[in-house]
């Protein structure tokens, strides 16, 4: 069948790729985390997070969501900022057996009841700025379990304590909130640390995230994303980035500046799924509005792929410390 298109791939990148070396996601991660063990999966706010604690914790935590009743299908919302924690929970999700529901954590009472109620989550993990909305709607909603998040949960016990001290207390950014039964991340991987985590039986037609969107047509709505659309974009995606990496020192890192939000789609795929695969280390940048201290946090780095949109990098191109990073 002609092809037209073919015409217009750089040199190196193949036609096809082949999506039956990894069944389902919780399949190409696990090869990931036995791959690159010991490399910086994330740096986040100066500390690296490894392949081996993101491995450890996800699984600690599918065990505290199978301990708690969940189980195949079930839906799980993440509302979450750019944090070391995001992918460890979608991972955790995912090992669980159960699906994603991507909600944005800026959302208003409203829009966060719409995307708890439509997608039918039993849990939600949690960042502790988006607790005061949760708490408005929870009991209109089918959530049972609920794990919060805080910003410096995988800083360290010191540093992490700063961070958040600094984030209720400095910057004002957590309202007031009350959630009985509500459990801590870190309370909720260590727990999970004495369960037992049974691996699902998933294959590629089993549906992995509901990504809702923007809702400019009307109510959001969630777009179904079975196991095999997700393994075979970011099977394409490397291929695409083929041409490029053959060009890297051997044994050098990819480095990836996550900056768009993880909770969309663009930032799911090539944030962190693709990262995940290719072992590549993630700058997690939690605000890019804020592009000034996005700007700061990539001083000093050196980094090869920086996935945006074009309002990203217009503001990018427009601040006075632009040139401050090395963009080479």
């Amino acid at each position: 069948m002609d092809k037209p298109w073919l015409k217009s791939y750089p040199a190196g990148v193949p036609a096809e790729v082949r999506t039956d070396a990894h069944l389902s996601l919780p399949a190409l991660l696990e090869s990931s985390f036995a791959r690159h063990r010991d490399r910086v999966a994330y740096r986040f706010m100066g500390r690296g997070v490894s392949y081996r604690e993101v491995d450890v914790a996800s699984r600690a935590l599918a065990a505290w969501l199978q301990a708690r009743g969940l189980r195949r299908g079930d839906r799980v919302a993440v509302t979450m900022p750019n944090l070391p924690q995001y992918p460890v929970a979608v991972a955790a999700i995912l090992r669980a057996g159960c699906v994603v529901a991507n909600v944005d954590p800026l959302h208003a009472p409203r829009e966060l009841e719409h995307r708890l109620r439509d997608s039918g989550a039993r849990a939600i993990v949690v960042i502790e700025s988006a607790c005061a909305a949760l708490q408005e709607v929870l009991e209109r909603v089918p959530v049972r379990h609920v794990v919060v998040a805080s910003t410096g949960d995988m800083l360290g016990r010191w540093r992490g304590a700063v961070v958040n001290h600094v984030a209720r207390n400095v910057r004002g950014l957590v309202p007031a909130w009350k959630l009985p039964g509500a459990v801590r991340f870190n309370r909720a991987v260590a727990d999970g640390m004495r369960q037992r985590w049974t691996p699902p039986s998933l294959g590629p037609d089993d549906i992995a995230l509901l990504q809702y969107t923007g809702g400019t047509t009307g109510a959001s709505k969630g777009a179904v994303l079975l196991h095999r659309n997700l393994v075979a974009n970011v099977l394409q995606c490397e291929a695409w980035y083929a041409p490029l990496l053959g060009r890297m020192p051997q044994g050098e890192q990819v480095v990836v500046v996550g900056a768009l939000p993880l909770h969309h789609v663009l930032g799911f795929g090539t944030g962190m799924l693709l990262g995940l695969h290719m072992g590549a280390c993630g700058i997690l940048v939690p605000d890019a509005r804020d592009v000034g201290a996005l700007l700061r946090s990539l001083r000093g780095e050196r980094f090869h792929a920086f996935p945006g949109v074009d309002a990203l990098f217009r503001a990018l191109l427009g601040h006075p410390e632009f040139d401050t990073v090395d963009w080479r």
